[in-house]
């Protein structure tokens, strides 16, 4: 006989509140993504944690996750291969290095 796992919820249950604009959502921090020229990358070459394949990384952009998204959509795009955007990371499988780079110096981001 199986028995059934009941999911526990930790979170502190609110009683009672008296201010009017309470919410039980965290509060979204306003995140503004500096200008193209304001940024400052680093492509670097990975193979680590990857099972032997080798990947390209292009570190530290500031903003909002949709313009993460964006840009590393247009640098897969460009590099002809698939890849991912996340926590600040854009990773293109393969070596695109001089690829990556030259897209970014035409479209005017400075790199490191």
């Amino acid at each position: 006989m199986e028995f059934m796992k009941k999911k526990i919820d930790f979170r502190p249950a609110i009683v009672f509140s008296t201010d009017p604009n309470f919410s039980t959502e965290p509060e979204k921090e306003n995140v503004i993504t500096p200008v193209v020229k304001e940024q400052l990358l680093r492509i670097t070459l990975e193979t680590k944690h990857r099972a032997g394949k080798t990947v390209t990384l292009v570190m530290g952009f500031v903003g909002t996750e949709i313009d993460l998204s964006e840009l590393g959509k247009k640098l897969k795009n460009f590099c002809g291969a698939g890849g991912s955007a996340k926590d600040g990371e854009i990773i293109i499988q393969g070596d695109h290095r001089e690829k990556v780079r030259g897209w970014l110096q035409k479209n005017q981001y400075r790199i490191k």
